[in-house]
């Protein structure tokens, strides 16, 4: 199995007051270079998914995809742009995981990857947008967004994707999306 991350970081981040929120700084250093440094050991490659003037994420030397369709379309529009991404790279699959995420769990793509098609669940809630998605569901996936689908969910529960328990004292897929999310987040770095 040969697997690519791609960073979903094209959201609005509305509850942030907008803007990038992965460029949001932590401990430091941007949201985004925790979710990098915590996926590096596990994929081959990496991608930013983001609509936009890609300058803005060229401190990372990653490649930015942007959405293959207009007017924002949500994170599934990222997801087909990095399994095309992938695809021309000749990996057989992507983990997708937003860029507001920075505890991601040291063995993510050890554990999803027992499966073929998987994604995350903690604490009883199901996170489709942390998945293990073989590109070989991208025609479909993008069919299914053409068609007016947005709830990546749904997507995932479509073409069956399992669920992957990860439990512990902490939420590893806690994300930032408010100013108190980012406040805890950084009382959580520093103990």
């Amino acid at each position: 199995m040969m697997v690519a991350a791609v960073i979903l970081a094209g959201g609005r981040a509305t509850r942030m007051g907008g803007g990038d929120k992965p460029l949001l700084t932590l401990r430091d250093r941007p949201l985004l270079a925790h979710v990098i440094d915590r996926l590096d050991p596990q994929v081959e490659a990496m991608a930013i998914s983001a609509n936009g003037d890609p300058a803005r994420f060229a401190a990372y030397d990653l490649p930015v995809l942007p959405d293959a369709t207009p007017d924002f379309p949500g994170p599934l529009a990222g997801i087909v742009a990095g399994m095309d991404w992938a695809a021309a790279k000749g990996f057989s699959h992507i983990l997708s995981a937003p860029g507001d995420t920075p505890f991601l769990p040291a063995d993510l793509v050890v554990r999803l990857a027992r499966h073929p098609f998987a994604m995350a669940e903690s604490r009883g809630r199901k996170h489709p947008v942390v998945a293990l998605w073989p590109v070989v569901l991208r025609d479909a996936i993008r069919k299914a967004l053409a068609g007016g689908e947005r709830r990546v969910g749904r997507v995932a529960a479509e073409f069956g994707a399992r669920s992957v328990k990860f439990d512990g004292p902490e939420d590893p897929f806690f994300n930032v999306n408010t100013p108190e999310d980012l406040d805890e987040a950084q009382n959580r770095l520093a103990t």
